[in-house]
């Protein structure tokens, strides 16, 4: 089973598209930071206390000595420090990073970690049978309506386009 690591904004983005449980029905060991679980509002929290207790969510409390590792590091300082605990934890769980944000995203890239987002999400939540086209595609219509990083990236735009046009049934 692959690790991922999870940040802030895939979290919020499953539960305003009431996805959060879809995601741990895939074959994925999930875990985060307590600095992004703390980042999180306090329902979408309360959301993953099932998870944490199923022990489908892993939430990992950063070390003194691993905050001074992070700071050392050579992390770009566009990076809030709740996203340099996640690329901490991906290159030291040798795991992929979930995450939407694009500067969160350029940075495993730059380390050779592998990174993906909610498109690649809803992508998978369709290949397992999870969600349906029709619903993937509802879910995707709604998530560019309501996020702005979805809207104005011509390369998002085109992915998405991309995905419209397979999931129409």
């Amino acid at each position: 089973m692959k690790i991922a690591i999870t940040d802030a904004c895939i979290f919020i983005d499953l539960h305003e598209l009431e996805l959060t449980s879809e995601l741990f029905y895939l074959d994925l060991d999930i875990h985060t930071s307590t600095d992004v679980y703390n980042e999180l509002h306090s329902h979408q929290r309360e959301a993953l206390k099932v998870f944490i207790s199923g022990s489908k969510l892993t939430v990992h409390r950063i070390s003194e000595e691993e905050r001074q590792t992070i700071f050392n590091s050579k992390l770009p300082k566009s990076l809030s420090e709740t996203d340099k605990t996640v690329l901490f934890l991906a290159a030291k769980l040798k795991a992929f990073v979930l995450s939407s944000d694009k500067t969160v995203r350029k940075s495993p890239k730059s380390q050779s970690i592998d990174y993906h987002g909610m498109l690649w999400i809803l992508d998978q939540l369709v290949e397992k049978s999870i969600l349906t086209k029709t619903q993937a595609l509802e879910k995707l219509r709604y998530l560019i309506s309501v996020n702005m990083i979805y809207q104005n990236n011509m390369e998002l735009v085109l992915e998405l386009e991309k995905r419209v046009r397979l999931w129409k049934e």
